[in-house]
């Protein structure tokens, strides 16, 4: 742990500086402007959450003089936080410009402010190492989502969907609570790092069992917040009844911090170095990884063959989205496969942003022109705008794992991970379900593009923000599936060489 520096310190919480003061211009703006006006806090969210984005990237990103244990051993300030805050702030940033075209959102100061402020708790999340501070991240992530996730107070599914989540989240949060105070009970540390110098002691030995005990409950919390089987039963009932931009960003942002903090935590307290009479301590909680891998990816295609609405085929999809990635969590197991497998997982969870951000955009348009969210609805979307078809099917294909769009090389790298952990089984699974889930993106497009639908000749209006908004993120997805794999790869490494040598 480095020494106090208050000047040495603020560039690890840069991002969380930059939210707070964008929460404080919101809230002021929100009194003081017009109602006629307040559409404007949408773009102040947006721009706000950019800019502390590229600040944080470009001014003040850490080197191998910076990393390390700041405020405390509060917060790790390393490539990997930065990588994970960044993708978090871009899934604010879009889901601010997605409420524009949510009419009960667009004006509503207090739907951005508590945007911030779940943003803020992702940020948190994805450079904390401490287990209070692990705590204090997702608790500020979850509880502003409760309230979003209700914000469509005359809707019973909205009700339905913020009751539902905060019900499963409580529990899940107890859960995860109750392993932490028992880590903290047998190692009487609460710093990640800290609590891994006590497993290395002949201590540890004597406390296996209880330790594994531990480990379950904490993966059960991790689990709840990812969606991963059999903890996913809150997921397509919270993503149908929220507000669409709330959907996207729990799908996206919420899950990327989640997985930041499971590749922390996992590694850090199980560091690969760790041994039990011979065996690689990390492979305990790996292997359970594994397991989840398999019912979750089981579970989210073979559900989502059955969907007739497009948000609840989603819904599965982001469950078997975190089945794949949990794939990578499994490769972790393999020393020779540790590093590839941490950059894919970043590399996947970039792509899967700019994708999932994309498919709900469009969704919001379509419900907003035909006052439907089912599959059937949207015949002849082609014809109604060519467009917005092309991007939907960017988005599925990239889904889906086809090339050129970016989740090919997203599914390729985490498969690759898997088959250097001598994981082959566990990869061609993964691939056998790839390919159960291209029929059911392949039937979104053949309805878009074959059936013959009501009102066809009448186009679906799309403002010009959004259009923007659409557009850069469609091109994102193909230059991360083409030209810009490469950089983005090189990126992840970093990010993943900076947790292998964080401590």
């Amino acid at each position: 742990m480095q020494e106090f520096d208050l000047m040495a310190s603020l560039p690890s919480i840069a991002p969380i500086i930059g939210l707070s003061i964008l929460m404080v211009v919101v809230l002021t703006l929100d009194v003081f402007l017009p109602e006629s006006q307040r559409r404007s806090l949408a773009f102040v969210t947006a721009l706000g959450m950019l800019a502390t984005a590229g600040l944080s990237f470009f001014l003040w990103a850490p080197t191998a003089a910076t990393e390390g244990l700041y405020w405390g051993g509060m917060i790790r300030y390393d490539m990997l936080a930065l990588i994970f805050q960044v993708i978090v702030l871009i899934g604010g940033a879009l889901t601010a410009m997605q409420a524009l075209d949510v009419p009960y959102l667009a004006r509503r100061g207090e739907f951005f402010v508590v945007l911030i402020v779940a943003t803020l708790g992702g940020v948190v999340l994805a450079g904390a190492a401490d287990l209070i501070m692990i705590f204090l991240g997702l608790e500020t992530l979850t509880i502003p989502l409760y309230i979003v996730a209700t914000f469509k107070r005359d809707d019973a599914k909205s009700a339905e969907a913020g009751m539902k989540y905060f019900l499963y989240g409580a529990f899940a949060s107890g859960i995860l609570l109750y392993g932490f105070s028992l880590l903290y009970g047998f190692t009487g540390q609460t710093n990640i790092y800290l609590i891994a110098e006590y497993l290395q002691s002949p201590q540890f030995a004597a406390n296996l069992i209880p330790m594994l005990f531990v480990i379950v409950l904490i993966l059960v919390g991790f689990g709840f917040k990812i969606s991963a089987a059999p903890f996913h039963f809150w997921t397509p009932d919270v993503y149908e009844g929220s507000p669409t931009p709330v959907t996207a960003f729990l799908s996206v942002a919420s899950k990327a911090a989640s997985f930041a903090l499971l590749l922390r935590f996992g590694l850090a307290v199980f560091p690969p170095t760790l041994f039990l009479d011979g065996q690689q301590v990390s492979a305990y909680w790996t292997n359970i990884a594994a397991v989840l891998a398999v019912a979750t990816m089981t579970v989210g295609n073979l559900l989502a063959l059955a969907q007739k609405n497009i948000k609840r085929l989603l819904a599965y999809s982001s469950i078997a989205q975190a089945g794949y990635v949990l794939i990578g969590v499994a490769a972790l197991a393999s020393p020779v496969a540790q590093q590839e497998a941490v950059t894919s997982v970043i590399f996947y969870l970039a792509m899967y942003t700019f994708t999932n951000m994309l498919a709900f955009g469009i969704v919001i348009l379509f419900a907003n022109a035909t006052g439907s969210e089912n599959i059937a609805d949207m015949a002849g979307m082609s014809r109604r705008s060519p467009w917005l078809a092309l991007g939907m099917t960017i988005a599925l294909l990239s889904l889906a794992g086809v090339p050129p769009a970016a989740g090919f090389f997203g599914k390729f790298f985490l498969f690759n991970a898997a088959v250097q952990a001598d994981l082959t089984w566990l990869a061609l699974l993964g691939v056998l379900w790839s390919i159960v889930a291209l029929y059911y993106y392949l039937v979104v497009i053949k309805v878009m593009y074959v059936d013959h639908g009501q009102n066809e000749d009448q186009p679906i209006a799309v403002q010009r923000p959004t259009v923007w908004a659409l557009s850069l993120t469609a091109v994102a997805i193909i230059l991360l599936g083409t030209f810009a794999v490469q950089a983005i790869y090189q990126l992840a490494a970093q990010g993943a060489a900076s947790l292998f040598g964080a401590g």
